[in-house]
């Protein structure tokens, strides 16, 4: 510079091990899945590499492309896509964040794999189809037939994109498409129809609106037949090799998630099979419904880590008045808090994929447990990233509000997970159809949060608060956020009060339990251990 020196500039967050989260390492081992750690380390270093981090900037620097037609004019609708984003597939695939844990008989499998989904994150876009493929395995084992011939695929650790007939393919990839104009979350008012043929295959005839990452090989769908709202395995390509005729219409031009492509498609007569009985479509796709909605969890715990590390990392290096940000008392407070809320979030993600990985192998308890947990922990997590998201930012001032620092990306991201498979009112109006209809999964949720008991005392009082609540039966629905958002809170205290940091738990529960919070980050009370909680969020680069 010939006008002046460049002075106090934050180095690149580069050069880190992003499974360096003891939150996360302390749940891996108390869930089941130490065994996976030197992987999950190995994840963790190539998510913090240079090479990781540009290929998730340019995934969303050089977005999907739509081709409806070739240079001939014949149909194709192809999807095209950077290289990059090839490459994070790739990885992801290779290291089994897809639908590998389906194959893995060893304890903590789920554990494992959901510890890795939250470490590889250089773009949350593409997780979208790594999310959904791990959901549609237990969704396709409705149709046992189906879920022979292509379970093998579907967990296979090889990625194989390109439009050819599924099964002659060395891996697969699977969707989910639901959401119609006139429905959206009410996919009972689906009109797309569904005729059956002689051959035991269906015809489908009309529109999805919504379906996220038109080029996975297969999908499942809801449509209408003759026994009402069903679901249906639809491929991309039909096993002679000719297209299935789903027309992709336009791409949807999104806030966030960008890499990824989000389709409006219309079914032309397109061939299917029958996944489950005729007008239990929504009872057989619910179970691929429910683990997308783990990932939302793990996928906002996983971002609000990103931010509170790249603020921890920014202020850690950043001169202003003479002294370092993080040393500066309104900025600890600030660190300290979004350290804690990505702690809490950590602890439950890691809790609830404990559920799922002992639900899967029979435990009834676990089963009851994850049903109530999942609703709540999907509405509260998700809910609380995009204001995390936004604090996170301003700690980097001005240039966290520029697009090379990496942090308007993830603030574009932070709605997704709250949006994704239901919005917020309809997590809430789950949580109180669980407890309406299925009291036993209020006495596992009682006995989870119980086991703190005697603890810490505010804990406890907000316990009672809580079971006052629930006793309270007068315009429930219209207090269902309230009612949701003070479970999540006890379990999240309970979680840290007995795993957590004792410093991270003691903020926690003197903050979002004792009342001792302003509705800001940053309001940390006196007496908090800043000084362990921050240490914790700031990472080791080099």
């Amino acid at each position: 510079m010939t006008t002046h020196e460049v002075l106090n500039q934050v180095p690149p967050l580069v050069g880190h091990d992003t499974a360096d989260d003891a939150a996360l390492l302390d749940g891996l081992e108390r869930e089941g899945a130490g065994w996976a750690a030197t992987e999950l380390h190995e994840l963790g270093r190539l998510g913090g590499g240079e090479q990781a981090i540009e290929h998730g900037r340019l995934a969303n620097e050089h977005p999907p492309v739509l081709r409806t037609h070739d240079r001939h004019g014949h149909r194709v609708d192809e999807v095209e896509f950077h290289p990059a984003w090839h490459e994070l597939m790739r990885t992801a695939v290779t290291h089994g964040l897809h639908a590998a844990p389906w194959a893995d008989d060893r304890p903590g499998a789920h554990v494992a794999r959901a510890a890795k989904f939250y470490t590889w994150r250089p773009d949350a876009g593409h997780g979208c189809p790594i999310s959904m493929t791990y959901a549609a395995v237990p969704a396709l084992r409705h149709a046992p037939e189906l879920a022979a011939r292509y379970e093998p695929l579907l967990t296979a650790t090889s990625y194989d994109f390109g439009l050819r007939p599924p099964l002659a393919k060395r891996g697969l990839l699977a969707g989910m498409s639901m959401t119609e104009k006139q429905g959206g979350s009410d996919v009972r008012a689906n009109t797309t129809t569904a005729r059956p043929e002689p051959d035991g295959t269906y015809r489908l005839l009309g529109h999805k609106w919504f379906t996220s990452a038109p080029m996975c090989d297969v999908f499942l769908t809801l449509a209408q037949a003759p026994g009402g709202l069903t679901c249906f395995l639809v491929p991309r390509v039909l096993p002679d090799g000719t297209r299935n005729p789903m027309r992709l219409m336009r791409l949807k031009d999104k806030l966030g998630n960008r890499s990824n492509a989000s389709a409006e498609i219309e079914y032309e007569h397109a061939v299917a099979w029958r996944v489950g009985d005729e007008g239990r479509g929504v009872r057989t796709i619910i179970d691929m419904v429910n683990l997308t909605r783990l990932d939302c969890v793990i996928g906002a715990a996983a971002g609000m880590r990103q931010g509170v590390t790249t603020a921890a990392h920014h202020a850690t290096h950043r001169q202003a008045f003479g002294r370092y940000l993080v040393e500066a008392p309104l900025m600890r407070n600030v660190l300290a808090d979004l350290a804690v809320e990505s702690e809490a979030a950590t602890v439950l993600m890691m809790r609830l994929a404990g559920a799922t990985d002992r639900s899967a192998r029979g435990d009834a308890g676990e089963t009851a447990f994850k049903r109530l947990a999942l609703a709540v922990g999907k509405y509260w997590v998700c809910k609380r990233w995009p204001a995390h998201a936004a604090e996170a930012l301003e700690c980097l001032g001005g240039n966290g509000y520029v697009e090379e620092s990496g942090m308007p990306r993830l603030f574009r991201e932070s709605p997704l997970n709250s949006i994704w498979e239901g919005s917020g009112n309809v997590a809430a109006l789950d949580v109180l159809r669980a407890l309406t209809r299925e009291p036993e999964v209020m006495a596992a949720f009682r006995a989870e949060v119980t086991a703190a008991a005697g603890a810490d005392a505010r804990l406890d009082a907000a316990v009672r608060r809580v079971q006052a609540e629930l006793s309270d039966h007068d315009d429930v629905e219209l207090r269902a956020r309230r009612v949701v958002e003070r479970l999540a809170l006890v379990l999240q205290g309970s979680l840290l009060v007995r795993h957590g940091h004792p410093a991270v738990a003691d903020a926690f529960c003197a903050s979002r339990l004792g009342g001792d919070h302003g509705q800001a980050y940053g309001t940390l009370p006196r007496g908090v251990d800043f000084a362990a909680i921050i240490s914790r969020a700031v990472p080791k680069v080099g």
